[in-house]
């Protein structure tokens, strides 16, 4: 999900990556994938990616239940039906590369399902701030991986990681309900502080536990990050949460 507040730097980002890029990031998919930890790396990348997709297509389904209006019901239908196209394009493109999608989701089932019951939302509200913020946590810390990655494979993530609509419904939404109700703002708040480090926290678990992508993560593999980018890319997505938590009118 692209947020307001990075809606518009992400296309320039990605296109002074690539201008700029150099080694892996300057190389199409052929080429960068004669690397077998590379290989291994993108599978998990695009692995998880699906699953995430996947899940958020079937956790929108679900929000869309407790949506007030019959509006609202439909607007989230609209944006789990995007979610579940970004699963086809991540299922297809895995199957392209001769790897089966299932066998490539499941090393993060239990980890994206673990989250997503930890973070169980208890109305409308808190669903669309978990949409709004854990969603745009991952989407951060995989635009930070894409960079890295070779051409075909930056392309496809950026293009999976495009806004459904749910931003800026759910920041919206939210607003209205504050004005409203100051006294949600509190509740909202303290949620979304939650969010944040069940999101951080997982992500950094998934990670750990896939030695390719933890490799590429350190910089063993192809361009990656060094330990210190690492600490920078955290600091970056951290930032980008304190915006969103401004965009809805909560404090950080």
């Amino acid at each position: 999900m692209t947020t307001p507040d990075n809606t518009s730097d992400a296309p320039a980002e990605a296109s002074e990556a690539a201008a700029g890029a150099t080694g892996v990031a300057a190389q199409d998919w052929a080429q960068a994938s004669a690397d077998p930890q590379y290989r291994a790396a993108v599978v998990d990348l695009l692995g998880a990616l699906a699953y995430g997709e996947l899940a958020a297509f079937e956790r929108l389904a679900e929000d869309a239940k407790l949506a007030p209006t019959l509006a609202d019901k439909a607007e989230l239908a609209k944006m789990a039906s995007a979610e579940f196209h970004h699963y086809e394009k991540l299922r297809d493109r895995l199957t392209e590369i001769g790897e089966e999608p299932t066998q490539a989701m499941e090393p993060f089932v239990a980890a994206l399902d673990g989250f997503h019951r930890q973070t169980a939302p208890s109305d409308w509200l808190e669903g669309l701030v978990k949409a709004y913020v854990g969603d745009s946590i991952a989407s951060d810390f995989y635009r930070e991986v894409a960079a890295r990655l070779d051409m075909d494979s930056r392309e496809l993530v950026l293009a999976v990681l495009d806004d459904t609509g749910h931003a800026g419904f759910a920041v919206e939404k939210v607003r209205a309900a504050i004005d409203a109700d100051p006294r949600v703002g509190g509740r909202l708040a303290l949620w979304a502080r939650r969010l944040m480090g069940e999101a951080l926290s997982q992500s950094q678990r998934v990670v750990a536990d896939r030695d390719a992508l933890s490799t590429m993560l350190v910089g063993g593999v192809a361009d990656g990050f060094d330990l210190a980018e690492v600490g920078r890319m955290f600091s970056r997505i951290t930032e980008a949460h304190t915006k969103r938590m401004a965009a809805l009118g909560l404090a950080a």
